[in-house]
């Protein structure tokens, strides 16, 4: 099947299955005697796979480490799981400092109202010059 029919069959789009094939992701597609690309049932599998990677926020770096140990006949499970640990810890880490923010927004907005109902002036914001 040429690229299109391929990535209607994986749902992605054909920029992506060109990318994918230009980052290694894909074996290199066999050609027609016109040199249209060549998808096999197999490559619209390993597609999948990287969609359903990519959804779960993995890099295509890291789906290529993936599917290279794979094709080298080694257990991905262990690899993956390791991954999405990776991703949820620095989710994680990133819920904390947006749950700090929040609250140092709630503090600059309150001392936002507390200075300007004292009157006071500012240099350029009294809600960022007061806040800290």
């Amino acid at each position: 099947m040429k690229v299109g029919q391929a990535a209607d069959a994986a749902g992605v789009t054909p920029k992506a299955v060109r990318l994918w094939e230009s980052k290694g992701l894909l074996p290199p597609a066999g050609r027609t005697s016109t040199g249209y690309r060549i998808f096999t049932d197999e490559d619209v599998r390993i597609l999948r796979f990287i969609r359903q990677a990519k959804a779960l926020d993995l890099s295509l770096e890291e789906i290529g480490d993936v599917l290279d140990l794979q094709r080298h006949g080694a257990v991905t499970c262990g690899k993956v799981t390791a991954l999405l640990d990776a991703h949820i810890e620095r989710l994680d880490r990133t819920m904390t400092d947006l749950k700090r923010l929040r609250r140092t927004l709630d503090r600059a907005r309150k001392t936002a109202r507390d200075t300007r109902a004292r009157g006071q002036e500012a240099v350029v914001c009294h809600i960022i010059e007061n806040t800290g």
